[in-house]
């Protein structure tokens, strides 16, 4: 059975926040955490975070916002046309303009609000709030 980094990652944030706590290392990190990372501090729900080479691998170490309350993969992959966008903010986000979906474009990965902006679609990958 294949090992899913997106929500594995993901759901250590989730229970890091649930157990009070601001600071986590995750191991493995690939390119696809990396730039869910780095958009995540772009939006506000990390505060930092750092690479570590270590003999295993690199990890990662982050902080985390006090914005950050949730985060959670998304599967199956749903292929989103940019005019679905508000329908999967609708299912998966809690309130109007509070949290982001995260889709995988031909751009790279991009936020729901970016999407609109460039009206493109893309792959539904991860949601945080």
């Amino acid at each position: 059975m294949a090992r899913d980094i997106v929500a594995d990652f993901l759901s250590h944030l989730t229970n890091v926040r649930r157990k009070g706590e601001d600071k986590t290392a995750f191991f493995p990190v690939s390119n696809l955490i990396i730039k869910l990372v780095e958009i995540m501090k772009r939006e506000g729900y990390i505060k930092n975070y750092r690479l570590v080479d270590s003999s295993r691998g690199k990890i990662i170490e982050i902080e985390l916002s006090e914005y950050f309350n949730e985060a959670n993969a998304i599967k199956p992959r749903f292929p989103v046309e940019y005019s679905e966008l508000e329908k999967y903010e609708k299912r998966y986000l809690p309130a109007l303009n509070f949290g982001r979906l995260i889709l995988s474009t031909s751009k790279g990965l991009i936020t729901n609000r970016e999407a609109k902006e460039q009206k493109i679609g893309g792959v539904l990958i991860a949601y945080v709030y």
